[in-house]
């Protein structure tokens, strides 16, 4: 028979793994900072689609803790520099990598 104490301490360590699998590494976000770069990366898609000189759908965003990465294709160098400006200055983005390619 499992005495008191000793369900304590498997209770204890069962917390402390559930906790463990919770935490982010260098490579793997924690699910609060994978739901706030979700929200990120909405925001910065809807203000490109705003923007008239940008409305494309070749323009992919993606956000990891902060950093924003925009690729695909764009017709102006002027459009580049515009998108990125454009996702500088959503709320939530760290940085931003501007990998757009000129057409």
């Amino acid at each position: 028979m499992i005495t008191q104490p000793l369900l304590r301490v498997l209770a204890a360590c069962a917390m402390i793994g559930a906790f463990a699998a919770c935490t982010p590494t260098a490579t793997r976000e924690s699910p609060g900072q994978y739901v706030d770069d979700s929200a990120v990366t909405a925001k910065v898609k809807a203000a490109i689609l705003a923007e008239p000189g940008l409305r494309s759908l070749q323009i992919g965003v993606e956000t990891y803790k902060g950093a924003v990465q925009l690729s695909g294709f764009v017709n102006s160098p002027q459009a580049k520099a515009h998108a990125g400006n454009v996702t500088a200055a959503v709320p939530g983005v760290g940085s931003v990598r501007n990998d757009l390619v000129v057409k």
